[in-house]
């Protein structure tokens, strides 16, 4: 069942694609985008924020139970519930 929008908080873990670095995220609120919850944890995951060239990284996110790419635009509380797992993924451009 899933947190509906208007739910207080949810309490999610993200992790880097390696799984070494994790972080816990308590009480995000639902009405949060996921593209604002990843910028929250990125900083506690250590990940970069820019690349060699300088350009910003953007990261997105993959729910684990459901196995599916996460929208930016989502709300943590129509797509997450407490104790999923998200894991971070840099977006790779080819040059």
């Amino acid at each position: 069942m899933k947190t509906s929008e208007t739910a207080q908080t949810v309490d999610v873990h993200f992790t880097d694609t390696s799984g070494q670095k994790m972080a816990k995220a308590r009480n995000v609120p639902g009405d949060c985008t996921i593209g604002e919850a990843i910028q929250n944890v990125l900083s506690q995951l250590r990940l970069p924020q820019n690349d060699a060239s300088g350009r910003p990284i953007v990261y997105h996110g993959l729910h684990e139970r459901e196995g599916r790419h996460l929208q930016a635009s989502e709300t943590v509380g129509a797509s997450l519930q407490d104790g999923d797992n998200v894991v971070l993924q840099p977006n790779v451009d080819a040059g």
